[in-house]
């Protein structure tokens, strides 16, 4: 699930690191997660694109395709399914679990709901079939109701069972599951699993010794490969979740919020000024979840909760505000989109009366939202790519483009730029050198480069400095952007609250798209302005009708909350 992070965050092609990797584990399976119909963005693609992905994924030495739909929505599931199949992939149909089958007050996702969710997917053929915990919410009564209830109905099938271990509760849970009859669960080695990880790999080969459920895996191997791991997660430090959250969770069986989002919503908060409103962000996204009807949460449907829960604390607006006002507000374009139904149907339809309020005149996706998508032109997308960066595009690199455009369009103008940066370690590439630190880079075998870093310039008015450093003996220098001084020297009007007609940025982000000019009549409720922070994108909204007098910011201008974006006059 993290393509898009190679090339977005790592400046590394995913496919390369997938040829890499099956090149030196040529006899271990490999497994990937595909979103359904979403494939492994967060969007809907066309049905051909999903196949087509399969395959490349295949080709390249992927093995199992675990399938699930952010909604459980069948149809979507389905599609996903039929297309590892049709690549050769081992089909894995994952079930996402929500709610708590134990509890027999919580009837939206009951026991026969899973049930009937599985004889659905066993039917459709899939291969193995997976319990899908993205929050952790499987406690070790609801394990053994579930699993034990899923082994009775199909004894031959492979049972594996994922989760995350947020509240603590997962190595209980896990071994609850073995118990009942699962044939797989998942689990992360000692030094990188717990709270949002998975389980403790060393926990469950302990608990399982000498019973009938041990693993056979020797625990001073578990200890060596732990000892790799644990060196390794200090390089990434200040990413890591211990860097905001510093224990086990259990409100998580109130809010729910899936182990992959909760740290991504931390410092999501946090990088749009609501760092201390964290606490408000996790309440707000329980009232987030029941406006859009109690939804399954796991990527994309999870951001959609996620962007209205900070949407909600940003405004400072109550469950009853949004419903009230609902016609009138900018939501997040996530929110608006699924309410479209871009995304597939949820369990239990879709809210109404919100959703008409929302929507208004917009259009409605009945049914797949793939079924209705024009395929996409592979072909004609290679010859634009030659086009745009020359001939030596290969067939991954337009399943890239194809699942997202403007990151790999990104990715390609920074390695045009900057070259392969894989071959920096992982200091020198997240930190960059200290000044008079000498260090090599090996292009390839044979060619290395010496480099010493010397000094930096002045901050000019464009927001550079000039490095100089020594290549090879030889002293260079460069021209280089600081972006931490450029947002120091940010400076912007503000938007007055008691003034109508100023239009001011719900969040702190990037200007996408501006929709409207100057002199330009709007009517109240137009979008304005489309507004990007964290994969988050706002589609700002005018607040009445009138003329657009003013607009005071262009495509990719950076803004900070409140900050003006155009004057209207009535």
């Amino acid at each position: 699930a993290t393509f898009d992070v190679a090339m977005r965050f790592l400046c590394e092609c995913p496919w390369k690191r997938l040829q890499e990797l099956r090149s030196l584990i040529p006899n271990v399976p490999f497994q990937m997660l595909l979103r359904g119909a979403n494939a492994v963005g967060y969007t809907n693609y066309p049905d051909n694109a999903v196949y087509k992905f399969c395959e490349v994924a295949k080709e390249n030495g992927m093995d199992i395709f675990r399938v699930f739909d952010s909604l459980n929505y069948l149809p979507n599931m389905l599609l996903g399914m039929e297309a590892a199949g049709a690549a050769g992939g081992v089909v894995e149909a994952a079930i996402s679990y929500t709610g708590d089958v134990s509890d027999p007050m919580r009837q939206k996702y009951s026991l026969d709901y899973y049930l009937k969710l599985a004889d659905e997917l066993v039917k459709a053929g899939t291969h193995i079939l997976c319990i899908k915990d993205m929050a952790g919410l499987l406690k070790p009564e609801a394990s053994r109701l579930l699993i034990g209830s899923l082994r009775d109905r199909f004894p031959d099938i492979p049972i594996h069972v994922h989760t995350h271990d947020t509240a603590g509760a997962g190595v209980a849970a896990m071994l609850a599951c073995a118990e009942a009859g699962a044939d797989i669960v998942d689990v992360a080695v000692d030094s990188m699993s717990g709270m949002t990880s998975q389980p403790s790999m060393g926990a469950i080969v302990a608990c399982t010794k000498g019973t009938k459920y041990n693993t056979g895996v020797s625990l001073e191997k578990v200890f060596d490969y732990s000892e790799y791991w644990e060196v390794t997660r200090g390089l990434y430090a200040p990413f890591d979740c211990t860097a905001t959250m510093k224990s086990g969770n259990a409100d998580i069986y109130e809010n729910e919020i899936p182990g992959g989002q909760y740290t991504n919503l931390h410092f999501q908060a946090h990088s749009m000024g609501l760092g201390n409103k964290f606490k408000e962000v996790k309440k707000a996204y329980v009232e987030a979840n029941k406006l859009l009807g109690d939804l399954i949460k796991v990527t994309p449907s999870s951001k959609i909760v996620g962007d209205l829960a900070q949407f909600m604390v940003q405004n400072s607006l109550t469950r009853a505000e949004v419903e009230e006002r609902a016609d009138e507000l900018s939501f997040p374009l996530s929110v608006v989109e699924f309410l479209q139904g871009h995304i597939g149907i949820p369990h239990g339809g879709f809210p109404e009366p919100f959703r008409s309020k929302v929507l208004k005149s917009l259009p409605r996706v009945e049914g797949r939202p793939g079924a209705s998508l024009p395929a996409m032109d592979f072909e004609a997308m290679e010859k634009q790519l030659r086009e745009q960066h020359g001939d030596d595009i290969t067939p991954e690199d337009v399943m890239s483009a194809a699942m997202y455009p403007k990151v790999f369009q990104e990715f390609k103008e920074f390695t045009t730029t900057f070259g392969p940066v894989d071959c920096l370690n992982t200091r020198l590439f997240l930190d960059g050198p200290k000044i008079a630190e000498e260090f090599e880079v090996e292009l390839e075998r044979g060619k290395t480069l010496h480099i010493k870093a010397l000094a930096l310039g002045d901050l000019n008015k464009a927001g550079q400095r000039e490095v100089f450093f020594e290549l090879n003996g030889q002293l260079r220098s460069v021209l280089v952007r600081d972006t931490v001084a450029m947002k120091e020297m940010h400076f912007h009007p503000k938007a007055l609250k008691d003034v109508r007609g100023q239009v001011g940025a719900p969040m702190p982000g990037k200007v996408v798209e501006v929709k409207v000019k100057e002199g330009q009549k709007v009517e109240k409720g137009q979008p304005l302005c489309v507004l990007s922070a964290m994969k988050m994108e706002t589609v700002v909204n005018s607040p009445l009708s009138g003329t657009v007098a003013k607009v005071y910011v262009k495509a990719d201008s950076s803004l900070e909350g409140d900050d003006l974006i155009l004057e209207i006059t009535e």
